[in-house]
């Protein structure tokens, strides 16, 4: 652990936000002589982002905590592009339509973590398609080209991987270091932003970014990564068994959030705890040292600190009244994610199969018929070990809603229409 000076820049190391930094004490220094201002750009490829963007949410978050300013940077126009970064193929072109609505849902999921407004650290939001699209392809390729080498470019991780491999990687994925370095130029004359933030595989964009200011300008900048989040058992960060956690609330419950990180495997409780709440070191460390059905109170600590810090103190309470409910055995709670099955389409009566994929808990009827021969399948507390039909029909008039769990924490209310 480094002896930064800055209160920023030793919370991010406390917690284990760093992964790699540029110019460390020169850093260190302006982060410690006023108010630091540093961005981090989300691009617009879907209509909120998921719980993988977290990390970068929560460093804004702890820059503005310590007296910083931050910068959400908008993509509106490098999602034009898409970035290539860790991808084998090319992402499809979106519409300028597409990507302002993205934009719209996206813009959410920062107000509950960041203070937005006009003073000296409130966060502001900014859009490069606001400078991106103004610039000429003549202007681009003299006032930013010449300073890029084919030569280094072609050295970027993603780019050599794909061209080691065959694989087509097009020009207009090309430029998306030249317009993501262009980015920091941009809000470094701009916002007077001298930092850039991402995760460790935008590292090769940000030193980029940390050139071309020194070329173009003779701008000291500075560029720092976080590394990228997988569980304990190599999983990636914020998918499950049923898609990505989203954000926004009209596409992943607060209950199913709050379940989300109840789930957490042990070994990740305390470096989660650090990472995506505002509870102190000193008690995280208390919660770290459980051991094991103790372990599940810092579980359900990390679970109520996000889903609170996202959704609200009265959304995590009832999430965590929900589960105690769900789980305890024969309760059912209308705080339950809760999904509809059309009995129109099942004359003798939805299936369990049908039950399980109405309420999104596997992904296909292979994975429903697996489920079921292990026995891991319970119907309104009842456990199914073969696929059951006609027994549903019998009670549908009885029932408002089936409980639906598959295993100890993937459960759902299916209700008849």
């Amino acid at each position: 652990m480094s002896d930064y000076k800055s209160e920023f820049l030793r919370t991010l190391d406390e917690r284990g936000y760093i992964k790699q930094v540029t110019h460390t004490t020169e850093m260190d220094d302006y982060c410690n002589a006023g108010v630091p201002v540093a961005y981090i750009g989300f691009d617009a490829t879907a209509s909120s982002l998921h719980v993988g963007s977290l990390v970068g949410i929560m460093m804004l978050r702890r820059l503005q905590q310590a007296g910083g300013k931050p910068i959400v940077l908008m993509g509106g126009g490098t999602t034009k592009i898409g970035d290539p970064t860790d991808k084998a193929v090319s992402r499809p072109i979106l519409t300028e339509e597409a990507i302002a609505a993205n934009i719209e849902g996206i813009k959410k999921a920062f107000e509950p973590f960041l203070t937005f407004g006009e003073g000296p650290t409130d966060a502001v939001m900014v859009n490069n398609d606001d400078w991106l699209s103004q610039l000429g392809y003549i202007e681009m390729l003299r006032e930013v080209g010449k300073f890029f080498t084919i030569n280094t470019m072609v050295k970027q991780d993603t780019v050599a991987r794909r061209l080691k491999a065959e694989e087509p990687y097009t020009f207009l994925e090309f430029n998306y270091l030249l317009l993501q370095s262009y980015d920091f130029l941009e809000l470094a004359r701009r916002q007077n932003c001298l930092m850039q933030m991402g995760g460790s595989d935008q590292w090769g964009n940000i030193v980029g970014g940390v050139d071309l200011n020194h070329k173009a300008d003779g701008r000291q900048v500075f560029g720092i990564t976080s590394p990228l989040i997988t569980t304990a058992s190599g999983g990636k960060m914020g998918k499950t068994a049923d898609g990505a956690v989203w954000l926004n609330a009209d596409m992943r419950s607060p209950y199913e959030y709050w379940q989300f990180w109840r789930n957490t495997e042990d070994a990740d409780v305390g470096r989660f705890l650090r990472l995506f709440t505002d509870i102190s070191l000193e008690e995280i460390a208390k919660l770290e040292a459980l051991e094991g059905a103790d372990i599940n109170q810092a579980k359900i600590a990390l679970a109520n600190a996000a889903t609170a810090m996202l959704h609200g103190e009265q959304a995590a309470k009832e999430a965590e009244g929900a589960a105690q409910k769900a789980f305890a055995g024969g309760g059912v709670s209308a705080d339950l994610p809760t999904f509809e099955i059309n009995t129109a389409d099942y004359p003798d009566g939805p299936t369990t199969v049908a039950l399980l994929r109405a309420g999104e808990l596997v992904s296909s009827n292979g994975e429903a018929r697996r489920k079921l021969n292990e026995g891991a399948v319970r119907v309104n507390d009842e456990k199914i070990m073969a696929d059951q039909g006609h027994a549903w029909a019998d009670i549908l008039d009885d029932v408002s809603a089936f409980k639906v769990q598959v295993g100890k924490k993937r459960i759902a209310l299916v209700k008849p229409t």
